[in-house]
């Protein structure tokens, strides 16, 4: 199988953690009223949540949970109380769930530092090549 890179900021590339994040919303389920794609520069997705917080991912720390304060379809989205999830950049989708109740409870490895695990200005360090992977899935 060869190795398939996505030109940086084509429309496929700004549109390529759709897929990974739509797992996840799948894997909340109920528990997500909204979700959408914010701009580029990090690429990142908010998750609104039912009760109020918010979940967002982005490619350079992830997944971390707050309440919401502003945000909407491609803009950024400001949190209060952050913690974030840990269990890296782009943990496997069902092990989001979990991540978030931990958070939730302020345990496990989800901490209020930030990581940064990549610069988003880093466009050909091969994070296109893992996010491929869950387009890849979805498609299947």
């Amino acid at each position: 199988m060869a190795v398939r890179h996505v030109e940086p900021y084509s429309q496929e590339w700004v549109r390529q953690p759709f897929s990974y994040v739509s797992q996840v919303v799948g894997l909340l389920g109920d528990e997500v009223g909204d979700w959408w794609e914010g701009p580029c520069d990090p690429r990142d997705a908010t998750l609104r949540l039912r009760d109020g917080s918010a979940l967002v991912w982005d490619e350079e720390s992830g997944w971390r949970l707050g309440a919401f304060v502003s945000g909407g379809h491609g803009q950024h989205t400001e949190l209060a109380g952050v913690r974030y999830l840990g269990h890296g950049l782009l943990p496997r989708p069902e092990r989001v769930p979990g991540a978030l109740a931990d958070a939730r409870a302020g345990v496990g490895s989800s901490s209020a530092w930030r990581p940064c695990y990549r610069s988003h200005r880093n466009c050909r360090d091969g994070f296109d090549v893992a996010l491929n992977y869950y387009c890849a899935v979805l498609n299947a």
